[in-house]
């Protein structure tokens, strides 16, 4: 019992010592990062962002906070077709599994940091060189083969990047569902003004039909010339050209809106000729202010510069696993069970075996592999760096000229409401001077082409600073 007893003690005195050199080589896992400090890049643009005068003057002095969409739609009926597009759309559906691809992928790379253990049993027969016999032996256990100790950080590095892929792509994900709110709310707001062209379309064709029927009268009665006549007949059919060509365009922006949607667009989702002028003409009821301050900060927080950034994070960790592959490995294996020369000998006490061992491997000659992984890394983040600054650039461009549109489409309209207005009371009087014999036909149809190319760029000039807004409301990161 005392040779047991010390052979026993023997054996937990080297256990313990293998242990220990675990716990010391576990200690020193991931306290060395070679990978360099992630620090954001300087922003390549001005610390103000280009506001308007009578902008900038009610404008707070720090960064606005982005507005939700919810509260920028303040349409119901567009709300609810932004939400269907939200739930149906397959872009945004395949955004939103790059994310869950990304996910699984992060854990893959974290479940490297851990030991993978296995069980099993084994049966061997060898040859016994002195005998002849054969001599079995059966092993049942636990085992844990080449877990690398992750000392230089390799491991951990990988296991960060793929943490700032799964941002970047959460990222990428927010940053196309915000263009796709901005391109439900423009297709909506193009339909509108659709439907609005198209009225004007309509009464313009309904006018010159009722004029080619009395000018035909006139023909007839010999008071008007062929000239005449034909003149009339060519502005219907020009009216019917442009009601045709309307209608195919609203036909065709539909189906666009049903692509972003994800399937057809309801009836009664859809703005009417009546809502369309209420729509554009009235500011604020169907697309809430965006508020803008005077810092340019608020641009670091878009979705496409956050994706920029954490590709940088991405490109930096790599920058560590390239470093570390220049230091040695260290992977313990070690297996721990039952074991015999009789498959029975599993199911009795006493048998109880197992076995540690540690393996460093070092790089000696690799053909400059290494270094030009390195290298590879090197130049992979500073084209991080070059996308980043481009994306925060980008992001500002877009916002100066959105807001250099908020003042100026809003004049640009004043002053067509104004040209609409002169146009129709022009039309209105070579109408009555026509009726008395004081203005020829030439100045009755000039004065009504004038009016209807007025109507048209009103509604055009209404979609334009429209969509500027929601351009704003996309370039503030919504």
């Amino acid at each position: 019992m005392s040779v047991m007893s010390q052979t026993m003690r023997q054996t937990m005195g080297q256990t313990m010592g293998h242990l220990q050199l675990i716990v010391a080589a576990l200690v020193l896992a991931g306290c060395t990062n070679l990978a360099p400090r992630h620090e954001r890049p300087a922003s390549p643009v001005p610390a103000q962002l280009p506001l308007p005068a009578e902008v900038a003057a009610s404008a707070p002095a720090g960064a606005a906070v982005p507005l939700g969409w919810k509260a920028f739609v303040q349409s119901p009926q567009l709300a609810q077709l932004v939400q269907r597009a939200l739930d149906q759309n397959r872009d945004l559906r395949v955004a939103v599994l790059n994310v869950q691809r990304a996910e699984a992928q992060l854990g893959v790379a974290r479940a490297d940091r851990l030991p993978t253990v296995s069980a099993g049993l084994t049966a061997a027969a060898t040859p016994n060189a002195s005998s002849g016999r054969q001599v079995q032996s059966f092993t049942a256990g636990v085992q844990v083969t080449a877990w690398e100790l992750d000392l230089f950080g390799r491991i951990a590095n990988l296991g960060e990047a793929a943490q700032a892929q799964v941002l970047a792509t959460e990222a990428g994900r927010r940053s196309a569902e915000l263009a796709l709110v901005g391109a439900v709310v423009s297709g909506w707001l193009t339909l509108g003004a659709d439907a609005e062209l198209l009225s004007v379309a309509d009464r313009t064709l309904a006018s010159r039909e009722s004029t080619l029927k009395l000018s035909k009268l006139r023909f007839d009665a010999g008071a008007a010339s062929s000239l005449e006549l034909q003149t009339a007949q060519s502005l219907v059919a020009q009216a019917r050209n442009t009601q045709v060509q309307l209608r195919r365009q609203r036909e065709q922006d539909l189906n666009a809106l049903a692509l972003l949607v994800g399937g057809p667009v309801p009836a009664e989702l859809l703005p009417g000729a009546a809502a369309a002028g209420t729509v554009a003409g009235t500011p604020g009821e169907v697309l809430a202010p965006v508020p803008v301050g005077l810092a340019s900060d608020v641009l670091l927080q878009r979705p496409d510069v956050i994706q920029a950034e954490q590709a940088l994070v991405a490109a930096s960790a790599n920058i560590g696993v390239a470093r570390a592959a220049f230091f040695p490995r260290l992977a313990l294996t070690g297996s721990a069970g039952q074991a015999g020369s009789r498959l029975s000998d599993l199911f009795q006490a006493g048998n109880f075996a197992w076995s540690l061992s540690a393996s460093a491997l070092a790089t000696v000659f690799d053909s400059g592999r290494n270094q030009a992984n390195l290298d590879v890394a090197r130049v992979n983040r500073d084209i991080a760096v070059a996308q980043y600054e481009k994306a925060v650039q980008s992001a500002f461009r877009e916002t100066a000229d959105a807001l250099a549109g908020l003042s100026s489409w809003r004049e640009q309209l004043d002053a067509q409401r104004e040209q609409l207005d002169a146009a129709r009371e022009i039309a209105r009087l070579t109408e009555l001077r026509y009726s008395n014999g004081a203005a020829s036909e030439l100045d009755r149809l000039d004065a009504q082409r004038s009016l209807l190319a007025a109507e048209q760029t009103l509604v055009q000039t209404r979609l334009a600073e429209q969509v500027n807004r929601v351009g704003l409301f996309k370039a503030l990161g919504g």
